[in-house]
């Protein structure tokens, strides 16, 4: 195993075993193969006895921040373990460490970015898409991070509001559905929205809704 290129990456409980020159296009980068450097990836989730008996080899291909400027394809080749205590419910698990827990498309540095750039689509000025290609993850990755940071940042209600302000804005295209029962096209995505924003205070857009109220 490569212990500089271990320490370059950083990735704690993982270890390179080596690393692959990337491909002949640009955006590719280098993939970096890993193995488990962690003997507590081996106790069971469930019960936390170490396990002993090997099922099967499989790999897993998380994302990860870039490196130096580049982004690594990660590769680790991991274990999956058999419990054999008879009061546990769990029968078999693969390794799994802090930085990758189980079943994690993402490391948890990466996620810590994305919500990070959350906070930026927040308090920033930057939009969901292009916080999305800073960290080349998907639009809800990122709109998701920026929901629960605007759930640990704002209160449960906004404060009372003299002036209220309504206006329809109109965003993206409608979309359609037909229902087969009826024969008739219904609106699934609506392409006006009701704002409500706080006029006379300092709390801005207070809420959204889909849809216009019909004309009278």
């Amino acid at each position: 195993m490569d212990h500089d290129t271990t320490l370059l990456l950083g990735l704690d409980g993982l270890a390179v075993t080596k690393v692959v020159a990337a491909g002949n296009e640009p955006q590719d980068g280098p993939v970096v193969h890993l193995a488990t450097a962690d003997e507590r990836a081996r106790c069971c989730p469930q019960c936390g006895v170490v396990a002993v008996r090997m099922k099967e080899w499989v790999t897993t291909r998380p994302r990860d921040l870039p490196v130096g400027g580049r982004c690594c394809a990660l590769r680790w080749r991991k274990r999956r373990w058999c419990c054999d205590q008879a009061s546990c419910p769990r029968q078999t698990f693969t390794e799994q460490v802090p930085q990758v827990p189980a079943r994690a498309r993402l490391t948890t540095r990466l996620r810590q970015a994305a919500g990070a750039a959350g906070a930026a689509v927040a308090d920033g000025g930057r939009t969901v898409i292009h916080s999305a290609r800073d960290h080349r993850v998907s639009w809800p990755i990122v709109s998701a991070a920026f929901t629960a940071h605007a759930r640990r940042v704002l209160p449960a209600q906004p404060a009372p509001v003299n002036v209220l302000g309504i206006d329809e804005i109109r965003r993206g295209r409608p979309r359609w559905v037909l229902e087969e029962s009826t024969g008739t096209w219904t609106t699934t995505v609506d392409r006006w929205h009701v704002g409500f924003v706080d006029l006379s205070g300092e709390q801005g857009l207070l809420g959204q809704v889909e849809g216009r109220p019909s004309p009278r």
